[in-house]
């Protein structure tokens, strides 16, 4: 299992997806979760609509990745439409090879396909399976009001060559241990991510694939 850093590594709320807290990921060799959007003209890391003074810079994020020779997975949740070209420029631009894009508007999803870009089909008891299921090489698990899928569906996934974001509990507002504890057969599997707020915890609870 890899762990995507939900916004990075941090103790605090307001130290979300600062650069900081994504680059104490890169430091330890972890995946990271965050949000990309435009603003002025740039790529900027962000999960509201930002403010330019306020926006993360994502050149620099990219440039600690780069500086690091780091290779773990970039899951980037794309919170505008229309940034499939500057995205992917930006991504070729620092050499950056392990990552997939999702959260997209389907109209959008499909430019990011045209690109050849990996990206995420979603699965949640509010998104059934379509389309781009069979197309899209990652899929992100989600879970809002409590875990409607069985570990069989993670098992099937897995067995169609997808690599599987699940979306922990905890970012939910809910008790993480029953599921962790299930996804615990899988510690030895490359394609299986955990999307976690609890990342000191899911290290010592999981066999997790360091790049």
């Amino acid at each position: 299992m890899k762990l995507l850093c939900h916004r990075g590594i941090w103790t605090e709320a307001h130290q979300k997806n600062t650069h900081a807290a994504l680059c104490a990921a890169f430091d330890q060799r972890l995946g990271i979760e965050t949000d990309i959007r435009d603003c002025n003209g740039k790529l900027v890391v962000s999960h509201d609509m930002p403010l330019a003074e306020t926006a993360g810079d994502l050149d620099a994020l990219l440039s600690r990745y780069q500086d690091l020779q780091c290779s773990a997975p970039l899951a980037l949740n794309v919170k505008a439409d229309g940034l499939q070209q500057a995205l992917l420029h930006k991504l070729q631009s620092y050499q950056v090879k392990n990552y997939f894009v999702f959260d997209m508007s389907v109209p959008d999803t499909l430019g990011y396909r045209r690109l050849n870009m990996p990206f995420a089909a979603r699965l949640s008891e509010y998104e059934s399976p379509g389309v781009l299921l069979d197309q899209a090489s990652h899929v992100w698990l989600d879970a809002f009001d409590s875990e409607w899928y069985s570990m069989d569906v993670i098992e099937g996934l897995l067995a169609q060559g997808k690599h599987v974001a699940v979306v922990s509990p905890e970012l939910h507002r809910r008790a993480h241990q029953d599921l962790w504890a299930a996804l615990r057969r899988w510690d030895s599997a490359d394609r299986l991510y955990l999307c976690t707020d609890l990342v000191a915890s899911a290290m010592e609870v999981f066999h997790v694939h360091q790049d």
